[in-house]
């Protein structure tokens, strides 16, 4: 999926990088922990993501200040920055229509915040693995002492070559996941920050507490929230739910912060968001099977491997321009506009291999 990356400067001088890729229904992302606009989309921990929403949405999103390609030199790390830094990034992006807006994790609070202060400019509020409450807030001491002896081994092992330190953010963010994705999350570590000011950040989100502005929420809201989430309390999800007026929850079976891949959680994540944004009915999967030939299906898992039109054509015995005509038809039966919107559609439907 073709992206272009572009900055913005915010009044206090820091230059944010925001990305943006796919059509349709524009769909912004509030910044969360440890991403890179470039690396995520090679990563087996978030590729799926930005395949997902890139394929269904016009899909903005940025690195958040201290991290990815944005300013790591950067003093201000509290949360009105948050807010003010996502505000810059929708007036840069030149959204024309109400749009579709995710919080994951501490992105949930920026979230909230625009909605509140933006109603007429969002039409679907999105918070996964969210939460408005940061732990330096909650009533959980031992909750409180252990995130503050995680926030002390980030400043002092965070830089340095062995991985170790790093392995205790990548075991708590993904649990489940396999030796690519565990390694690859630790090599993120130091792509994305430094020790010092991933500390900052983990202590700013800590002390967030904008749990005034639920009940303030009046856009239309889905909450998702993994029952075993490593990362952010169950409950915590089930508080954005509770006290936003109307919000739809899902609850997920799930002990990965990042959802991965494999997991069935992941594919009942992306039918609820299709069908809460409006942008394929409940049935769709299975209708839209219906109107696809064999080959065409056939084509599917190797897409979904990352193979070219060459290669899938030799492994199944076709002609490159074989594989081109069957996904052209493929593209038009299933209204998309994309291979990467191909992709996600295969995952939702279970045809991914």
């Amino acid at each position: 999926m073709k992206q272009h990356v572009r900055y913005v400067r915010t009044d206090d001088g820091v230059d944010l990088a925001w990305a943006e890729a796919g059509r349709g229904l524009p769909l912004v992302k509030a910044a969360n922990w440890l991403t890179h606009l470039e690396y995520d989309r090679e990563s087996p921990v978030w590729r799926h993501w930005t395949g997902f929403l890139a394929g269904h949405f016009r899909y903005i999103r940025h690195d958040e200040r201290g991290c990815g390609l944005s300013d790591w030199s950067t003093g201000d790390l509290s949360f009105p920055r948050w807010l003010d830094d996502l505000e810059r990034v929708v007036d840069a992006a030149g959204i024309d229509r109400p749009f579709a807006l995710l919080g994951i994790s501490q992105g949930a609070a920026a979230a909230v915040a625009y909605a509140v202060r933006h109603p007429q400019r969002v039409s679907h509020l999105i918070l996964y693995g969210g939460y408005v409450v940061g732990t330096y807030r909650r009533e959980d001491a031992d909750a409180i002492r252990m995130y503050r002896a995680v926030v002390e081994l980030l400043r002092a092992g965070w830089d340095r070559s062995n991985p170790v330190f790093r392995q205790l953010f990548t075991s708590r963010f993904i649990p489940d996941g396999d030796a690519e994705q565990i390694g690859w999350f630790n090599d993120l570590c130091q792509k994305t920050t430094r020790g010092e000011i991933g500390a900052a950040l983990m202590e700013a989100r800590a002390s967030v507490d904008v749990r005034d502005l639920l009940p303030q929420v009046r856009v239309p809201t889905l909450v998702l929230h993994g029952r075993h989430d490593q990362i952010v309390p169950f409950a915590e999800g089930v508080r954005l739910a509770r006290e936003i007026p109307g919000a739809e929850f899902v609850h997920l079976d799930s002990r990965n912060h990042v959802l991965l891949e494999h997991e069935p959680a992941w594919r009942e994540f992306t039918e609820a968001v299709l069908a809460f944004t409006g942008q394929a009915p409940a049935d769709a999967p299975a209708t839209a099977l219906a109107r696809l030939s064999p080959r065409e299906r056939e084509i599917l898992p190797p897409l979904c491997r990352g193979l070219s039109n060459a290669q899938i054509g030799w492994e199944l015995g076709i002609s490159e321009k074989t594989v081109r005509n069957h996904l052209s038809h493929l593209y038009d039966k299933l209204d998309l506009h994309s291979r990467a919107a191909a992709i996600a559609y295969a995952h939702a439907s279970g045809l991914h291999g």
